[in-house]
């Protein structure tokens, strides 16, 4: 196994882009086009995105103190998580190679999540770009190849989950795209993209969320209220699609997203926010909960990133998200009894039910995100407060780890703690460490890498296993039981965002990139 030295590999990445962008940046005319949109719209690339107006945006995202990422400390922990991300790719090729997932412990594929038993390489496509990132020429090599050779929705049975699809797959390829201009990954996601534009053949342009390929059949999720559209599912397609339109020249992707963005910009709105059930059909609202965790969380990340991806043009969206921002530090903003801690609620019926996800402890990453790229610092004050009480339920684990949810109840024992088993299980999630990464990038706030550091020895203490890791049942248990899944996104996101805790700011600096809700990197005004 060859590895590149990080040192040289930052600033060989940094010149091979640009002048790969150079030689071979270009828009790719694909004559096909689907009937039930009829023949593509060709766009101008140079009028996409306004550069002009991005221009005074682009530098001010992270601090202007350059992270050090180059000392022996951060150095030997980027080596470590490096060596991290190896064992679990190297327990997954070893025993579920081109399946979805890997059960670490019982040393067999995993093919019982969200794609079915459908193998089509889930891990390898979601931690592809992890592995060009990290220097991981061999793996990342391997992985390219099996992709280009055997990747495939053709043989697909059964429904096709398109939001996973969207943020996994499509999210995945368009980020290697941005990364090397290899068309092959173009190619590969305009795929998956023209497969799965049946689901927003509806009256109002919102989108169901599963798809058959065989007959074209779409519904929506079986556990959804009244089988309404999810917000999260329907709302989080524009950064993907808004980018494929600027790489392909088509306007139908774009168009697509923009047509879902208006219909809920001028829906009506109880308390100024976004219920998560939605009828697909009539437009109606389902069940008034209102969340910015489970069914809500990603959103509200793509109004404002949706933003910042366009060069800072796509004032719909930043205005969406503003007056979104107001009524959450409303409606869903809460504080425990006694001491004072700050948690980001769901809201049922007008009532603010005092429990959070793990999923919500992304918001510390979004709010920090919001409140430099908007010079707003109540909103990185909240951020930094919704990211100290996620550490708090790490550090109230006996492990050390998060639980799945968490509540802030009278009795201060329940203090952003779990309070039933099937709350206390940890999957290998990587909210809370995305916002030590956009908060140490922002704030350069040493705790933040500490904290992280402490997780990195918890993962180790209690989640690595002879070929991989897995999550685990209950975070108080010092002896408890795995789970048995090494989820993709542990090799997506959590690894990622904890090698880029400790590297220097300029390896996918957020003046250049947008990390879509996968941790798939994009790059700002579509080019770099």
């Amino acid at each position: 196994m060859f590895l590149l030295n990080f040192d040289s590999f930052q600033l060989k990445l940094k010149f091979l882009l640009t002048i790969n962008c150079a030689l071979s940046c270009h828009v790719y005319h694909d004559p096909s086009f689907f009937p039930i949109y009829g023949q593509h719209v060709m766009l101008n690339p140079k009028n996409f995105f306004d550069e002009s107006k991005a221009q005074g945006h682009l530098r001010h995202i992270q601090s202007n103190v350059i992270g050090e990422g180059d000392d022996q400390i951060n150095k030997h922990r980027r080596d470590k998580i490096r060596e991290m991300m190896v064992h679990a790719w190297t327990g997954y090729k070893k025993y579920a190679w081109g399946a979805n997932e890997l059960r670490p412990v019982s040393k067999k594929p995993y093919n019982e999540g969200i794609f079915g038993k459908n193998e089509i390489g889930l891990t390898i496509i979601d931690a592809l770009d992890t592995l060009y990132v990290m220097g991981l020429t061999n793996e990342y090599e391997e992985a390219k190849m099996w992709i280009e050779n055997n990747f495939t929705l053709d043989k697909y049975q059964g429904y096709f989950d398109t939001f996973e699809g969207n943020i996994r797959l499509i999210g995945s390829f368009l980020s290697m795209y941005g990364l090397t201009q290899d068309p092959m990954f173009k190619e590969k996601a305009k795929y998956v993209v023209d497969k799965i534009l049946p689901i927003f053949e509806t009256k109002t342009g919102i989108p169901k969320a599963l798809i058959d390929f065989n007959t074209n059949l779409t519904k929506n999720y079986d556990y959804a209220y009244g089988g309404n559209s999810i917000l999260s599912q329907y709302g989080s397609f524009h950064l993907e699609f808004s980018y494929l339109s600027k790489i392909t020249g088509y306007a139908t992707y774009l168009n697509i997203v923009e047509k879902i963005r208006k219909f809920i910009f001028n829906s009506n709105k109880p308390y100024d926010l976004y219920p998560i059930y939605i009828d697909s059909d009539d437009g109606e609202w389902g069940l008034k909960y209102i969340s910015i965790g489970s069914n809500g969380d990603s959103f509200y990340e793509y109004l404002l990133k949706s933003w910042i991806l366009s060069g800072y043009e796509d004032e719909l969206s930043k205005n969406m998200f503003v007056n979104s921002m107001k009524a959450i530090q409303r409606h869903l903003i809460g504080t425990s009894h006694g001491n004072d801690v700050t948690y980001l609620g769901f809201l049922k019926f007008g009532e603010l039910e005092p429990k959070m996800d793990h999923l919500s402890c992304f918001a510390g990453a979004l709010f920090s995100l919001a409140g430099n790229t908007l010079n707003n610092s109540e909103y990185l004050n909240l951020a930094e407060k919704i990211t100290d009480t996620c550490h708090a339920s790490y550090v109230k684990s006996e492990t050390g780890l998060g639980p799945e949810q968490f509540w802030f109840l009278h009795d201060p024992k329940y203090h952003a703690q779990a309070v039933k088993f099937d709350e206390s299980r940890f999957a290998l999630r990587p909210e809370t460490i995305e916002s030590y990464f956009y908060l140490y990038r922002i704030t350069k706030n040493q705790k933040y890498r500490d904290w992280g550091w402490d997780f990195v020895l918890s993962l180790e203490k209690y989640c690595k296993t002879p070929h991989g890791y897995s999550g685990i049942k209950n975070v108080y248990d010092i002896k408890s039981d795995k789970d048995d899944i090494q989820q993709s996104f542990f090799l997506a996101e959590t690894l990622k965002y904890l090698y880029l805790l400790y590297s220097n700011d300029s390896l996918l600096s957020l003046n250049e990139w947008v990390f879509n809700t996968e941790g798939h990197p994009l790059p700002i005004n579509g080019e770099i």
